[in-house]
């Protein structure tokens, strides 16, 4: 996105996807970020669900958050992630509100027993709370996206867009 300072990471690789991974990549992508800070940039880290997995009681996005360096590594909350996963994405957010910069808006639709990607308000999210706390994060850029569209993207777009207005955002 022109003009935005933030550089983020969709995710880790494979090989991190356990227990150990999560403490070695919350140390190493820290070091690797450094070069991004001194550049007056910052780094974000997108979470999906598999960071809500949990190892002896604590999550790995718990891991990331604890482990990482708050000077160096930030986070980019998704809200269908974090709820596909079985978390609250008003707790995360809440929990990440001084390392976040960057919001991803995805909501969570039922069809049967599947999961759907929906637009912005018209699936099982609770925006209004979703929003004050991005509010009280001071997020700066909130970023829909939608990676499955059950219509044209453009149209689904268009109603997110519609959405989050009507719940006051710009």
């Amino acid at each position: 996105i022109w003009g935005c300072r933030h550089v983020a990471i969709g995710g880790m690789p494979g090989e991190y996807r356990s227990e150990d991974g999560f403490h070695r990549f919350a140390t190493e992508a820290s070091e690797a970020a450094r070069p991004l800070i001194d550049a007056g940039l910052t780094f974000s880290y997108h979470n999906h669900s598999f960071e809500l997995e949990s190892f002896d009681g604590r999550t790995g996005l718990q891991i990331l958050a604890e482990e990482s360096d708050p000077d160096t590594f930030s986070f980019e909350v998704d809200t269908y992630w974090i709820q596909h996963g079985g978390g609250n994405p008003v707790t995360w957010l809440q929990k990440l509100k001084d390392r976040m910069h960057i919001v991803h808006f995805k909501d969570l639709a039922m069809k049967g027993s599947e999961q759907l990607f929906a637009e912005v308000g018209e699936g099982n999210l609770e925006w209004i709370p979703i929003i004050e706390a991005c509010k009280a994060a001071k997020i700066e850029w909130y970023l829909v996206e939608q990676d499955r569209c059950q219509q044209d993207p453009f149209d689904a777009l268009a109603l997110s867009l519609k959405n989050l207005r009507g719940y006051g955002l710009p």
